[in-house]
């Protein structure tokens, strides 16, 4: 770009058009509900509002491998927030998350349910209520919470920075390209150190560290995220590769793949998740799938 063509902010921004590429629609400088939307509930104790995002995909994650675990009041109905109609601006919604962001908890197994909100907090929330995926040892849990805020603090660089304007922007400009593809592989290489010198990130526990990290990182670094595998060259990353199809091979990791999907291959669509029974439906067709990925 040539100094005549250079982009100049004005003395104080304004907000005159759409911007955000694929999801200008929805992108705006204010919060708050932009029209009246009743959540639906369901009959199990807990009640998830989602889509089968990256952070989406953490929460169902962890709730398929409690159920897994045995833990019966797990159970819980996944409603689907279609979030490119803007479904998480309703009134139902921004009262459980006044960020407008998905994914959102309603746990009604207390009085009055008690909301959570933020991917990393519900997780936090899930193992502390079921005393599972955290370890109770002072140095195993803080090493276990270093990972999840990690995760917490990074992945916004992959995803708003590298995945926006390397795959979503109106336009493709090289400097924020570079600068978040940079930012992406630094990450990797953080990870990979890491998985060098333990089997899971908080070590030798599979925990919501992994929980957190496997739906970005793992998926990347199996080339499921962004169609970037080739240009980010994540074959260099052995120990995140083997990291991540370990985890890919966790039935419960698969069916939680599954749920609020709305892309990709229709036999790992499930829209929606109101029973164990909604995967009977060719599950072992779908997890065969899924393991040939």
């Amino acid at each position: 770009m040539s100094d005549q063509d250079a982009y100049v902010p004005p003395r104080v921004w304004q907000w005159e058009q759409p911007s955000g590429g694929k999801f200008a629609s929805i992108n705006r400088p204010i919060a708050g509900p932009t029209h009246d939307a009743v959540l639906p509930v369901g009959k199990h104790p807990l009640q998830l509002y989602s889509m089968g995002t990256p952070n989406g995909v953490k929460v169902t994650v962890m709730l398929e491998e409690l159920l897994a675990l045995g833990h019966a009041d797990a159970e819980y109905d996944a409603w689907l927030i279609r979030i490119g109609d803007g479904d998480q601006f309703g009134s139902g919604f921004v009262e459980v998350n006044p960020n407008s962001k998905i994914p959102a908890l309603m746990d009604h197994t207390t009085a009055p349910p008690t909301r959570v909100f933020e991917s990393g907090a519900i997780l936090l929330y899930l193992a502390e209520k079921f005393g599972e995926f955290l370890p109770g040892e002072h140095a195993a849990r803080t090493e276990t919470l270093n990972w999840l805020f990690w995760q917490m603090g990074s992945a916004p660089f992959l995803g708003g920075g590298f995945g926006h304007f390397y795959a979503y922007a109106p336009e493709s400009f090289e400097y924020p390209v570079n600068r978040f593809a940079m930012e992406a592989k630094r990450q990797l290489d953080v990870l990979d150190r890491r998985l060098a010198k333990s089997r899971y990130l908080g070590g030798e526990l599979y925990t919501i560290a992994d929980i957190a990290n496997w739906p970005w990182y793992g998926q990347l670094a199996l080339g499921r995220l962004y169609d970037a595998g080739e240009f980010l060259q994540v074959q260099e990353y052995r120990n995140v590769r083997r990291w991540a199809g370990e985890i890919d091979a966790r039935p419960a990791v698969l069916r939680g793949r599954m749920v609020n999907r709305t892309f990709g291959e229709p036999e790992m669509q499930l829209r929606e998740r109101h029973d164990a029974s909604d995967f009977e439906t060719g599950t072992q067709d779908k997890l065969d799938s899924a393991n040939a990925d």
